[in-house]
């Protein structure tokens, strides 16, 4: 089932959560909705699931406008963050509860929804916990317990709101690739909310990226990591160099940096700043055209990378640089010493 948001906007008060949101979800499209806490996400979740109301704006689903159903006729599971188990029913009767509550007419039989639960407990792997209570299992296994819950009701959109962020690291880095996989076998049209940038590219086809209610860029995971639309998207996808400036006469001049920009060809200077990740800097000790000098200040061995902080000269914000192990053994690069640093990649956002 297809999902498409349009011009969607929700206030509570004075404050506008949701503004003027649009986007579309494909059929069996595993789809992220990020940002930082109080952006929105939640909120434009809980309106597609229709356990919101929106102010203005339309929701459709498979194409048929869904904006006045309830959330019952939306055929949608809903997975919580803090799992909303029932702590007196076992894992089997969780599961089982939204079979057991439908009306009578459309309620299955009791051999069926056991052979329902079973199959679903056997999907997420914990066919043989089914007579345990929630307070018996671990947080990665109540999570699966909920999704298989949400899963019972055959739904054909499954809403998740940040699955795996009351879980320590290991066991969310574990879930995110049982669910890729569990989602490559099942192909139901999801979506879901996190802040966590590297939940959302590991586990999304596509990702919507919100900040104060709107949208800040919407495309394929491996676009908006290389091409950011925004300086917000920049700066919230990873750790970023900033350098102050302008663009004029088809260049742009930041500091001691100086790059081509030849979509400002014309004449006037306009106030602009260029972006580098760490890993975009590379570090030498001769002045090799193109890049500015700097002291460095620390060194962190860290793994595989060889993290580096310099201050250049007159700068404010210290230049952060990452470099393979192997390159950073071959410079040795120490603290106090003076290295030149070239941008192998600049993204400029002019008017900042």
């Amino acid at each position: 089932m297809g999902i498409e948001v349009r011009h969607v906007s929700k206030t509570f008060g004075p404050v506008t959560v949701v503004d003027d949101v649009s986007f579309k979800v494909g059929g069996g499209e595993l789809f992220a909705l990020l940002g930082p806490s109080g952006c929105g996400k939640t909120t434009l979740l809980r309106i597609i699931a229709g356990l919101e109301v929106a102010d203005a704006g339309t929701v459709l689903l498979e194409g048929e406008d869904a904006t006045g159903w309830n959330a019952r006729d939306r055929a949608v599971g809903f997975v919580f963050q803090h799992y909303a188990l029932f702590r007196h029913m076992t894992v089997f009767e969780n599961v089982a509860f939204g079979l057991r509550v439908r009306p009578r007419n459309r309620r299955p039989t009791d051999d069926s929804i056991a052979k329902t639960v079973h199959e679903l407990l056997t999907l997420v792997q914990l066919d043989y916990l089914a007579d345990r209570y929630p307070s018996q299992l671990s947080g990665g296994q109540r999570q699966r317990v909920a999704l298989a819950r949400a899963l019972a009701v055959q739904p054909k959109v499954l809403l998740l709101d940040e699955p795996f962020g009351a879980l320590d690291a290991s066991v969310r880095r574990e879930l995110r690739r049982w669910l890729r996989q569990l989602h490559e076998e099942i192909r139901l049209t999801s979506v879901f909310v996190t802040h966590d940038q590297e939940e959302a590219f590991e586990l999304a086809d596509r990702v919507v990226i919100m900040n104060h209610g709107k949208v800040e860029q919407e495309g394929a995971a491996h676009e908006v990591l290389e091409d950011p639309a925004t300086p917000f998207v920049m700066g919230f996808l990873g750790d970023v160099n900033r350098f102050h400036g302008r663009v004029e006469a088809g260049k742009g001049l930041f500091g001691p940096l100086s790059i081509d920009h030849p979509s400002e060809g014309d004449a006037t200077a306009r106030p602009a700043s260029a972006y580098a990740r760490p890993h975009e800097l590379t570090v030498g000790r001769t002045d090799s055209g193109g890049g500015l000098w700097a002291t460095v200040q620390h060194v962190n061995v860290s793994g595989a990378l060889v993290k580096l902080e310099l201050r250049a000269k007159d700068g404010d914000q210290p230049v952060r640089l990452e470099l393979p192990r192997e390159e950073h053994q071959r410079l040795d690069v120490r603290p106090g010493e003076r290295v030149y640093v070239t941008p192998r990649k600049l993204r400029v956002f002019v008017g900042e």
